[in-house]
């Protein structure tokens, strides 16, 4: 069953402004899927192929020789050296929307992409599926909790049902098929990610090592990251952690959200917190069998804080908007802000609550703003499990998790 993507409508639009587009996200989040059910007169060819695969890297002059534009590649991570071939190709016409490249390794197809492709290529990445795509939502706005925002939101709202099903469950497109064993996905998921991804990109010596890297952060996911204590944990110096927790990142399947840093604001913590994009992953890794056990385990309120920022994050990414202007808020008087949303010099405040009884101190932190005198403060909202929208104070509402 294939369900229609989000992205799909910013491919159109990028193919129109660049000759080269750039689809990156992590495996199986349904690239090849979308870009090939949208472009069906490309020629198609992925470099997950052993036979295109040599030639691309060691021929790739024939390796396009035969070949027509448009083109899909597929895979490109694996040959690099093609990124100047296609330069070279694109260069002898004029029209926009002439190659289709997609990978799984973000980190290193920018670096490639930045040094031969300049000027020429659009870059997007492609998370896994939303709570708007899983309900047929058609909005395709980023979350910037504007009066606008929750106007246009509220014209489309469907109950999201059996949410902590869905959290468990997980987004990939794949999971969709009732009759796919969670854990058997899960577990070949991992083992193919280290297997051919992991792997050509650093030297793992020790693979019980990085599993239990893995179950680290899991363990630690919408929580601040102390590399320390993770490398105590694992058996592995802080570099290390650094070094792996960059790779996981560019491959697509964590984001880290650093905090909301002003010169106005003192006595900050500059530790980041990570979100893992796909729960179900991360449910997994942790142990949590069934939905229910995540519901009531000791992590409950960690993992629904991800899951909330993870689809707010996906509605930044659907839309080919960056993650730049989102944050988090800790201060060492141990005041925090879930997340920090800034857009056009105004600041947005986010608290997220698994709960469904509002408490007037849920937005108790939201004052520590007010120290930021050269940006404005916007409202704030409490994102929660709450049937409808209430007012906790003058400027914050408690919102149900529908309006992300």
């Amino acid at each position: 069953m294939y369900l229609k993507r989000h992205i799909e409508n910013i491919l159109k639009k990028a193919e129109k402004q660049s000759k080269v587009v750039l689809l990156t996200g992590a495996r199986q989040v349904g690239k090849t899927t979308s870009i090939k059910k949208l472009y069906k007169n490309y020629e198609y060819v992925t470099l997950d192929n052993e036979n295109d695969l040599i030639l691309a890297n060691e021929d790739r002059n024939l390796f396009f020789r035969d070949r027509k534009f448009p083109i899909i590649i597929d895979e490109v991570q694996y040959a690099k050296e093609l990124f100047k071939e296609i330069k070279y190709r694109v260069d002898k016409s004029p029209k926009k929307g002439q190659v289709f490249i997609t990978g799984s390794q973000t980190y290193e197809l920018l670096s490639s992409t930045a040094e031969s492709l300049a000027g020429r290529v659009s870059i997007l990445e492609m998370p896994s599926l939303s709570l708007r795509e899983l309900f047929k939502v058609k909005l395709n706005t980023p979350f910037i909790p504007t009066e606008n925002y929750i106007k246009e939101r509220e014209k489309e709202l469907k109950s999201y049902s059996n949410l902590w099903d869905k959290i468990h469950r997980g987004s990939m497109p794949e999971m969709l098929d009732t009759s796919r064993d969670w854990d058997w996905f899960y577990r070949d998921y991992i083992r193919t990610y280290i297997e051919r991804d992991i792997r050509k990109i650093i030297n793992i010596k020790d693979e019980i090592k990085f599993k239990k890297f893995l179950i680290a952060i899991a363990a630690r996911s919408a929580q601040i990251v102390v590399f320390e204590e993770i490398a105590k944990e694992v058996g592995i110096d802080i570099k290390t952690v650094q070094s792996w927790l960059s790779v996981i990142a560019s491959s697509g399947l964590v984001k880290i959200v650093n905090t909301y840093q002003s010169n106005l604001i003192k006595r900050i913590i500059k530790s980041p917190k990570l979100f893992f994009l796909d729960t179900g992953l991360l449910c997994h890794l942790v142990g949590w069998t069934t939905a229910e056990t995540v519901k009531n385990g000791a992590m409950a309120g960690h993992i629904f804080e991800n899951f909330v920022v993870s689809e707010i994050l996906k509605s930044f990414l659907n839309y080919g908007k960056n993650l730049d202007n989102i944050f988090y808020y800790r201060d060492k008087d141990q005041k925090e802000i879930d997340l920090i949303i800034e857009d056009n010099n105004t600041i947005y405040p986010i608290e997220i609550k698994k709960s469904a009884t509002i408490q007037k101190d849920w937005s108790k932190n939201f004052s520590v703003l007010s120290k930021i005198t050269n940006k404005s403060i916007g409202k704030g909202y409490v994102v929660s499990l709450v049937e409808k929208p209430v007012n906790i104070s003058s400027n914050v509402t408690a919102i149900p998790i529908e309006y992300i």
